[in-house]
């Protein structure tokens, strides 16, 4: 792996950034790779369109900026709308099923998605729908170790939801496996 670009989006309010930050802080931290991160959100924050721009690299990365992500994960239909035109050639799409409708897919593009919204409900909190997302999409894009990811997950959530979390994070990555 020398260089993987990593786009998240949604709305706010969806943990689009907190995302971006798991990802980072698994591979930094608890895979010993290089990241940076980028984030980006409209002026209503809450509700409007945001995202997270993730590098995570073998060396020292030198340029923060993606310029052709090579895997997104996007969790509505105005982030898909938006950012699916700028993914690479032989990219993966990760989408939210019930949130987000592929139309005009490049050819060549690994698409997956998951009922992460309806897997976070049966947890008992919509607002795990973004760590179900990463736990699918860890199990699935392969760019940090599991228990890397799982513990990035454990200490950036806000104390007392550690179980939750990981219980959403464990739905998703069991999901990929089905």
């Amino acid at each position: 792996m020398a260089r993987t670009e990593i786009k998240i989006g949604g709305f706010g309010g969806q943990g689009v950034i907190l995302s971006g930050y798991i990802i980072g802080r698994a591979a930094s931290i608890y895979d010993n790779k290089f990241a940076t991160m980028i984030q980006a959100f409209g002026p209503e924050a809450r509700g409007s369109a945001c995202s997270a721009q993730v590098i995570v690299a073998e060396d020292p990365i030198a340029y923060p900026y993606i310029t052709s992500p090579t895997q997104m994960v996007l969790m509505s239909q105005e982030a898909f709308s938006r950012f699916s035109p700028e993914l690479a050639e032989g990219g993966l799409l990760i989408t939210e099923e019930d949130l987000v409708t592929v139309r005009n897919l490049r050819p060549g593009i690994r698409h997956l998605s998951i009922p992460a919204t309806r897997i976070a409900e049966e947890l008992g909190k919509r607002m795990v729908l973004n760590i179900v997302m990463m736990g699918f999409y860890g199990a699935v894009a392969g760019v940090t170790s599991k228990e890397a990811l799982r513990k990035a997950v454990e200490v950036s959530v806000p104390k007392g939801t550690e179980a939750l979390n990981l219980s959403a994070f464990e739905k998703g990555w069991t999901f990929a496996g089905r």
